[in-house]
């Protein structure tokens, strides 16, 4: 499932408490793009893209949503990405696309 949804991404790291320097948002090894890492609610990690897109512009297959979790959660985070899925989303209603979507790799210089 997590193969197919494209949830592969490696796990952010976890700062170092003592580290006062900001956190840079990881680049996409492909194409050198910033990307957002967010655990997904099955135990994996994927790579969304930066912006929110309406649901008309973005194939199903790569349609996620940023969810709040409950504040008694299993999980150790606040946020988690859930593949939109069932329910349509409405045209306009704004998603998160899954990087790989927008990726383009860089093919070096001509």
């Amino acid at each position: 499932m997590a193969e197919a949804d494209g949830a592969a991404a490696a796990p952010r790291p976890d700062p170092d408490p003592d580290d006062g320097t900001w956190i840079e948002p990881p680049l996409c090894a492909e194409c050198g793009a910033l990307v957002r890492t967010y655990p997904t609610n099955y135990d994996r990690w994927v790579s969304l893209a930066m912006v929110e897109l309406p649901a008309k512009d973005v194939p199903e297959a790569f349609r996620w949503r940023l969810a709040r979790l409950p504040a008694r959660s299993p999980i150790p985070t606040d946020i988690v990405a859930v593949r939109v899925r069932g329910i349509d989303p409405l045209p306009s209603e704004p998603v998160v696309p899954a990087h790989r979507m927008i990726c383009i790799p860089e093919w070096g210089e001509p």
